[in-house]
């Protein structure tokens, strides 16, 4: 069976690929299809993370094993696409570039037979062109001034420039 995914870019302009990939390949397949649709090069940290139907983001799936304790992480090559995306899962969150932030959107929107003489992963559809720098994102969070500007939390940060409440030489190096 072949899955087809739309891979969305996190713009306000309408930026996107089909792709079509086998459903027994793993995610990092999907995360190599994804970056040659878009014509990345392929160097820089990736990860996909699981999310909701809202998109709200959940559990974090890396590229590689970024854990303090090798092997104790599952990264992209430990997953399956249809062991993750399937008819009641459909959706899951993209990052490529953590210093850019390139954000997708990837939805599995359709399950199908796999045609003969086609081959997988292959690019059905663009739409738009990738633009030059990653979007800006906006932090959503309503309470963002009352969270950080309490008072509370930064009052060791006076502007005097002291290091004395910290419990080190300021002059360490």
């Amino acid at each position: 069976m072949i899955y087809k995914f739309r891979v969305i870019l996190d713009a306000d302009d309408d930026i996107f690929r089909d792709i079509a990939i086998e459903k027994e390949t793993t995610l990092e397949d999907l995360h190599n299809a994804i970056v040659n649709a878009f014509g990345f090069d392929g160097s820089e940290m990736a990860s996909f993370y699981t999310c909701d139907d809202e998109w709200n983001q959940e559990d974090e799936i890396p590229l590689f094993d970024t854990g303090d304790v090798p092997g104790e992480m599952r990264i992209m090559t430990d997953f399956v696409l249809e062991d993750i995306l399937y008819e009641e899962q459909t959706k899951i969150i993209y990052v490529y570039d953590f210093f850019n932030m390139w954000t997708f959107l990837v939805e599995l929107g359709a399950i199908e037979e796999k045609e003969e003489g086609q081959s997988y992963p292959a690019l059905l559809f663009s739409h738009g062109q990738l633009p030059s720098e990653a979007p800006e994102k906006e932090f959503e969070s309503e309470n963002f001034d009352a969270d950080f500007n309490d008072g509370d939390d930064f009052d060791m940060f006076d502007g005097d420039d002291s290091f004395e409440d910290f419990g080190f030489d300021e002059n360490w190096n």
